[in-house]
């Protein structure tokens, strides 16, 4: 093939499309409306924000990309990434919030449900009538995800499930529960199940919201299931698949995750270029000074970097193609930077940048769990190395 025909054959391009270009620019707008001028106020007093998640349900936001038959608004994950990325640029919290609920506990129906589940619960979540909220995590297993204890048994036409989950997004706000379980203890990963579980169903019972270091607006808590009687039809996906189910929704979450990430990272750029312009230090803006010119560039140019990386995992999924090696990637340099952009952002701002009167603080409380969710910077990294040493027949 000669290089002339290679050009004219190649379909790179870097330009959003109409639809996505939209989306970033409602959302955007959206933001500074109605996310930005409550978000210390709701971070301060740990208050979720009923009221912005009804307006977001109202724009079709909770169902961006899934299908229109089952409520859904259609669009590709590129745009559900943008929409991502503009929320989190001021409320991390929020996004976590439309992140999970989307990619994790609708997301898992989506991926493994049959179509009288999805009429059923997809639909009320994909039009945010419910929130939904994902149950993997148990208080003695956390990167070990398949070491879990909560058990299901089947006793006539019904699933009988007893265990706890821990650190559930969603917990005690959502309505519709994905619950992960062992229906065969001899089987290992071969013998997790999911089910779908009803908030409403006797035995379910959440626990308080949990303290934590950030994401205050963000409902976090316990859930025990009690001899929780789960209809048969409320099997998710076959029997003994749930973990292998799971892994694909860990997939698509990394990419939500990435896109939150280079929120928080935008906002703290954002942020510092707006104090730098106004201090005044020695009779300059010390946005003029080299050190701080550098901060901010390091910044920018790392920012662009998990953007593409995010968008490319995004692509690749909308393509049908595999992308676990590129959704880690997104996710391990996007919530890494998201670290190392708040703290450079703190820096900038100095003192007042150690004080909740400015948002950069809280930018860096938010990012911390960005490395650790849906999979830590530490599991992200095995996974790359076990994806590039195949990639590259290192195992051969």
């Amino acid at each position: 093939m000669t290089l002339d025909v290679l050009e004219k054959s190649t379909s790179l391009s870097f330009d959003l499309t109409e639809d996505q270009s939209m989306i970033r620019d409602t959302v955007r707008d959206f933001a500074n409306r109605h996310i930005a001028p409550g978000v210390i106020e709701r971070d301060t007093n740990k208050k979720f924000p009923h009221d912005i998640i009804k307006m977001l349900a109202d724009q079709g936001l909770l169902g961006i990309y899934h299908d229109e038959k089952y409520g859904g608004a259609g669009f590709d994950t590129v745009s559900f990434c943008l929409a991502l990325e503009e929320i989190a640029r001021w409320d991390a919290s929020l996004a976590l919030t439309v992140a999970s609920h989307t990619s994790l506990g609708s997301g898992h129906i989506a991926l493994a449900g049959n179509d009288a589940q999805k009429k059923k619960y997809l639909t009320p979540l994909a039009q945010g009538e419910k929130l939904g909220a994902w149950c993997l995590t148990e208080p003695g297993s956390g990167s070990d995800s398949s070491d879990m204890k909560t058990i299901a048994v089947k006793e006539g036409n019904e699933w009988v499930i007893n265990g706890a989950k821990t650190f559930i997004t969603q917990a005690t706000v959502g309505n519709t529960y994905v619950v992960l379980a062992k229906t065969d203890s001899n089987k290992g990963t071969k013998g997790i199940s999911a089910f779908i579980v009803e908030r409403e169903m006797e035995g379910v019972k959440p626990g308080e919201p949990m303290h934590k270091l950030g994401m205050n607006s963000s409902d976090t808590a316990e859930v025990i299931l009690e001899n929780v009687r789960v209809p048969e039809e409320n099997l998710l996906g076959e029997l003994g698949r749930g973990f292998i189910d799971t892994m694909k929704v860990l997939d698509g979450g990394r990419i939500g995750i990435g896109a939150l990430s280079v929120g928080i990272a935008r906002g703290a750029l954002e942020e510092s270029m707006k104090y730098a312009k106004q201090r005044k230090q020695f009779g300059h803006s010390i946005g003029d000074f080299q050190a701080i010119e550098h901060k901010m560039v390091n910044m920018a140019v790392e920012i662009d970097a998990a953007r593409l990386l995010v968008h490319r995992a995004a692509w690749l999924k909308d393509q049908g193609r595999p992308y676990t090696k590129e959704a880690s990637m997104a996710k391990l340099f996007a919530s890494e930077l998201s670290e190392r952009a708040a703290l450079d952002a703190i820096q900038i701002h100095g003192g007042y940048g150690y004080t909740k009167e400015y948002h950069v603080e809280r930018f860096l409380r938010d990012s911390k769990l960005m490395t650790i969710g849906e999979g830590t910077s530490e599991i992200q990294r095995l996974i790359l190395a076990r994806e590039i040493k195949n990639e590259l027949g290192y195992n051969s």
